[in-house]
C-alpha cells in the first residue's frame, strides 16, 4: 500500500524547505505555513498581497545560491530565521524593522553571489519582504496546489541522470510517498486521490523549471534535470510529480496511506 514517507513545507517562497511530520492542508488546497512570505522585487507588477509568477522575486530559479541557506520561521512567534552555514544572517519578527532587516541580510548575500538577478538591475531593488506570515499565498501556481512525487519515480529520474543519490529536495514538494511503480502517480493525473483523512479532487502533472538543476546543498547547477526528463522519458515538457486541490482539507501525517478514488 502507497504510504506519505516524507513531508515538507517552504515558509519563503523559492527558499529551502522545514522538513515536518505533519502538515495541515487548508480548505481549498494549500499547506498552512507553506510559501507565506516571498522576497519580492520592487518593480514587481502587482500589489503585495496578490499572487504573482516566481521570477518577480529572489528564487532558487534565478539565485540558485538560495539552496545555501537554512530557512526557519516560527509560526506562533513570527519570526524568520535565515542562516548561512553556522553564521546567523538575520533572525527577525516580521514589524517594519524586523522585515527591514530581514530584506538587508538577503539583499547582501543576493549580490555577493556571482549569479543572481539583482547585479545590474537598479529597478528591481529594493527588495520587498511580503506576505503576512499566515496566509499561503505564493506558490508557483495561482490556484496553490499541494505537490507530491514517489521515491520510486525519483530512482528513476535518478537514474536518467547518473545519480543514484537524486536530492528529492530539488522539486520542492510537499508530500513524498512511496509504495508505488516509477511514474504511478501521474496515471493519477485527472482522477480523485485520499491522502490520510484529505481527499483531493484535482490531480493535475507538475511542470518543473530550472529551479531543478540546483543542487540542494551546494547551490551549484549541475544537473540537467529539464532536458534528461524531456528525452529520457519522451515527455513532452518536463514533468515531475503532480499538484493537487482539495474543497475540505485536512491533517496528513507521515505513514498515512494514499488510495486512489476514481
Amino acid at each position: 500500500m502507497p504510504t506519505v514517507t516524507a513531508l515538507y513545507r517552504y515558509p519563503v517562497k523559492g527558499f529551502t524547505p522545514e522538513r515536518c511530520e505533519r502538515i495541515t492542508v487548508l480548505p481549498g488546497g494549500r499547506v498552512a505555513g507553506d510559501r507565506v512570505l516571498n522576497f519580492r522585487f520592487a518593480d514587481a507588477p502587482v500589489a503585495d498581497a496578490a499572487w504573482c509568477r516566481k521570477y518577480h522575486g529572489v528564487v532558487l530559479v534565478n539565485t540558485p545560491g538560495l539552496a545555501r541557506l537554512q530557512v526557519r520561521f516560527d509560526d506562533s512567534a513570527q519570526r524568520l530565521r535565515i542562516a548561512f552555514e553556522d553564521h546567523v544572517l538575520a533572525e527577525d519578527g516580521l514589524d517594519e524593522a524586523g522585515r527591514q532587516r530581514l530584506v538587508d541580510a538577503i539583499t547582501g548575500y543576493v549580490l555577493s553571489l556571482d549569479e543572481n538577478p539583482l547585479t545590474g538591475q537598479p529597478v528591481r531593488l529594493p527588495l520587498k519582504l511580503v506576505g503576512d506570515g499566515a496566509a499561503p499565498r505564493y506558490q508557483d501556481n495561482e490556484a496553490g496546489q499541494v505537490t507530491l512525487h514517489s521515491r520510486e519515480s525519483l530512482a528513476s529520474a535518478g537514474a536518467a541522470l547518473g545519480d543514484a543519490n537524486l536530492d528529492e529536495r530539488r522539486f520542492r514538494h510537499n508530500i513524498v510517498i512511496d509504495g508505488v511503480a516509477a511514474w504511478e502517480e501521474q496515471s493519477w493525473v485527472g482522477r480523485k486521490l485520499r491522502v490520510g483523512a484529505v481527499e483531493f479532487e484535482t490531480v493535475v502533472p507538475k511542470v518543473r523549471c530550472l529551479a531543478t538543476h540546483a543542487n540542494p546543498l551546494t547551490g551549484e547547477r549541475d544537473l540537467d534535470v529539464m532536458q534528461t526528463l524531456v528525452r529520457a522519458f519522451r515527455q513532452q515538457q518536463p514533468t515531475f510529480g503532480i499538484g493537487l486541490l482539495s474543497r475540505a482539507g485536512g491533517e496528513i501525517c507521515v505513514g498515512d496511506i494514499v488510495a486512489e478514488r476514481f
